[in-house]
């Protein structure tokens, strides 16, 4: 099968990090197997161009490592149609028939597993051995659904009259938008589509304008895997035309259901769009969760849940946390064992290089917000005790920040980056009442070894995801969604399915007794 190789990326590593390490500036470049680097719209069961296109960047570097078709309102509501058209004969597939189609996209992607994985870390800065658990991941997706499809179970109600049987049905909802972001360009389709799919709905993605590459490559093997045309459509779009676009998705009567994942004040924008048609909707939307350590902790673990939730991707991802809270009892060990634990751990680096475990944020806008809350923190009294600095455009040195008071900026707004705020409390009323005090509440996490007090906190706590002594949360089998202004419904799990659902009820009536 043939390859494609795009040029090395050594000359622009070291034009935009100056004295960086010397590991920091080998050469990479992106080779995958042709069939998966596509650069054009799936609308159809068809690639298709559009009159323009625009240019997908290697964060680490600034350069170009692919130019991608530039969807607009037209593509979008061809897309939109062929769904729609597709769904007629979809919904009437068996659920045999959607559970094997799936876990033959399942079976392909774990084949493609090395090729997906670096798609995703040249187009997102994520670190290769990470892009490698992301592929995995999003593949658990596409084997539960596969599970999940043939469990769509409905009920036959006992009757309060003799002559009549009550049914309640479950069928799919119709054509389903899915609005995906660029922290998680393979999972975070593959944990809409696998369950849309399942339920017996048609798609049509729009992937991160950072990111489309990894979107592509799943619907080139959709479309090996033998779906339907129209079923699966993907409309890749610049940042420029992404508004337009997104209003189609929402708007369109042919429309039914919107899954989104980002963040809370676009999420807003879209609900508000998708109201005037009533559209069903699910929004996976910001976090700020908080990470409490307790006297009682075991100190070790903390450190290392610390460590997975906050330095995971960067710190991009949505329920990574963000608010440290650590018991004074504890406080001056913990920021010994996390400090030393940072300096062993940590590398900054092209996500290529096998030695990175702290890739690029996905642009110089999130370094630079990542910035503003270390200076806006030390300008109102936090000391830096490790990291604080940019390197270069996209790169932010792991941060370490204590004297932390809840004024800061970083305890008050989602960071998104490599940023480890610690704030000291005195008791377990302090700490959740910090905790709580914010409009959004994805996840939390704590450590305690006081079974009564992991009861209290873990039902205390005001969100959807709660790990106890425990820092990584996801996985297929549980539920995945927040509350508060975190979003609607969730994904995942036995549940997920069921955002793609409707119930309908069936009166049999004139039964003889």
């Amino acid at each position: 099968m043939r390859s494609v190789c795009l040029p090395p990326t050594r000359r622009v590593l070291r034009c935009l990090l100056p004295g960086a390490p010397a590991a920091m500036n080998r050469s990479f470049s992106l080779d995958v197997t042709a069939p998966l680097l596509r650069t054009q719209a799936l609308v159809d069961g068809r690639w298709v161009s559009a009159a323009a296109a625009f240019p997908v960047l290697d964060p680490a570097t600034g350069e170009e490592i692919a130019r991608v078709t530039d969807c607009g309102p037209a593509e979008a509501k061809q897309a939109v149609e062929a769904a729609h058209r597709a769904f007629g004969s979809w919904k009437q597939t068996t659920a045999k028939e959607r559970s094997q189609l799936l876990r033959k996209w399942f079976d392909l992607l774990t084949r493609h597993t090395e090729d997906l994985a670096k798609l995703i870390t040249f187009e997102s800065g994520k670190p290769l051995r990470e892009a490698r658990g992301e592929v995995t991941y999003g593949a658990s997706f596409l084997e539960w659904f596969s599970e999940e499809a043939r469990r769509v179970y409905g009920d036959i109600v006992p009757s309060p009259a003799r002559d009549r049987k009550i049914l309640l049905l479950k069928q799919p909802v119709g054509v389903a938008s899915i609005i995906t972001p660029w922290n998680f360009p393979n999972a975070m389709i593959t944990r809409k589509v696998g369950a849309a799919l399942a339920a017996g709905c048609t798609v049509v993605v729009k992937p991160a304008e950072d990111t489309p590459l990894s979107a592509l490559a799943l619907a080139e093997l959709a479309q090996q895997a033998g779906f339907p045309a129209g079923v699966v459509n993907v409309v890749p779009c610049s940042r420029e035309r992404t508004p337009s676009v997104g209003a189609v998705l929402c708007t369109d009567p042919l429309v039914d259901k919107i899954s989104f994942t980002g963040s809370t004040a676009t999420g807003k924008l879209l609900l508000k769009m998708a109201a005037d048609t009533v559209k069903k909707a699910s929004m996976e939307l910001g976090g700020h969760a908080p990470f409490i350590v307790f006297d009682s902790a075991d100190l070790d673990k903390a450190v290392g849940g610390a460590m997975a939730s906050k330095f995971r991707n960067a710190g991009q991802t949505c329920v990574c946390s963000n608010r440290f809270l650590v018991q004074r009892g504890v406080y001056d060990r913990f920021m010994e064992k996390v400090g030393v634990a940072m300096e062993a751990e940590l590398r900054l680096g092209h996500g290529a290089d096998p030695d990175t475990t702290q890739g690029p944020l996905i642009n110089a806008r999130a370094a630079e917000k990542v910035a503003t809350q270390v200076a806006d923190a030390v300008s109102r009294g936090a000391s830096v005790l490790r990291g604080g600095k940019r390197v270069g455009v996209s790169f932010m040195e792991p941060t370490l920040l204590a004297g932390v008071t809840t004024e800061m900026l970083c305890m008050r707004e989602e960071t998104f980056g490599p940023l480890m705020p610690v704030l000291r409390f005195d008791t377990e009323e302090e700490a959740l009442a910090i905790a709580n005090a914010s409009s959004v509440g994805l996840a939390g996490y704590f450590y305690s070894q006081d079974l009564s007090q992991v009861w209290r906190v873990a039902e205390a706590l005001q969100v959807g995801l709660v790990g106890v002594n425990e820092g990584l949360l996801s996985t297929p089998e549980a539920s995945f969604g927040g509350v508060k202004q975190s979003g609607l419904g969730c994904e995942g799990s036995k549940y997920g399915i069921r955002e793609y659902l409707e119930v309908k009820y069936m009166c049999l009536g004139g039964l003889r007794p």
